[in-house]
């Protein structure tokens, strides 16, 4: 049996993707109670504390629900370094594609927090002018901060196809969330550069994502929370695990069994997870 909530819920994700009567066989052989229906915003609200460091694409993927509770709720994830994503979730920039209207803001964040002042280079010089002067990560951090409207993204490209910018400008757009594609491609694909972007936790799809991001202890910990995160996306991942799920698993209790005992010190995907405890059963 997992040892806390979250592993279990986790555990619960995956048997959610097998037939109802061999799942509630296997619940009952792992000792896993049935999940409870439970509150969308009290959800949300223990969200922060259930859920380990974000991979950057699921930031991207609640940002494009477009959600002002989910935005509030984001807000409290985001770090020092996420100065843009907070600087658009007070503005109401919109992320789901083809939306245009602004997000209403949450009123606890329009009251009680102050949008972070313009960093005193990009005054000085402009946004393009500041992020080819920035010659060290943090500059490029602080000038990279006023980056987080569309338009904003355009500028950039079109500045880079001019002149390729700074690389430590390039490396902290790449990792954001919210970098447009066509644009980290333009950046490059350098193998160093790959890794960290990969490292970042960016990926292509939420079924990318369920497969091949590691641990499997967080993935699945944030997979089981994706229809109160991310709803419009989760059926990407579960789409994406259910047939090796339903291969290397399926009904067999002592194969569950074992995924439960491996969940909490695998350091492999989920996939390697799932084949592995299908292996050793």
């Amino acid at each position: 049996m997992p040892d806390d909530i979250t592993a279990g819920r986790a555990v619960g994700f995956l048997l959610d993707l097998i037939d109802p009567a061999d799942a509630d066989r296997v619940r009952a052989r792992v000792g896993l109670p049935r999940p409870a229906p439970e509150d969308l915003r009290e959800a949300r609200r223990r969200v922060p504390w259930e859920l380990p460091r974000l991979p950057s694409a699921v930031v991207l993927w609640m940002l494009q629900e477009d959600d002002t509770e989910l935005n509030a709720v984001l807000w409290r994830l985001l770090t020092e370094r996420d100065t843009a994503l907070r600087r658009a979730i007070l503005e109401g920039v919109p992320f789901g594609p083809g939306r245009v209207l602004p997000v209403e803001v949450d009123p606890v964040l329009r009251d009680d927090y102050e949008r972070p002042p313009v960093p005193g280079r990009v005054a000085r010089l402009g946004l393009v002018a500041a992020l080819r002067d920035s010659t060290t990560m943090a500059a490029a951090r602080q000038s990279a901060s006023m980056v987080y409207r569309h338009e904003h993204w355009r500028t950039i490209a079109a500045a880079d196809r001019e002149n390729s910018l700074p690389g430590y400008v390039r490396w902290t757009l790449a990792v954001r969330p919210d970098c447009p594609p066509s644009l980290r491609a333009q950046f490059g694909t350098h193998r160093k550069f790959a890794f960290r972007v990969r490292q970042a936790g960016v990926t292509t799809s939420p079924a990318e994502y369920a497969l091949d991001h590691g641990p499997a202890r967080d993935a699945l910990k944030v997979l089981s929370r994706g229809h109160v995160i991310f709803p419009n996306r989760i059926a990407e991942a579960e789409d994406g695990l259910r047939p090796l799920v339903r291969d290397h698993l399926g009904g067999h209790e002592e194969a569950w069994a074992v995924l439960a005992q491996l969940l909490g010190t695998f350091h492999g995907t989920t996939a390697e997870l799932v084949m592995t405890a299908g292996a050793i059963a």
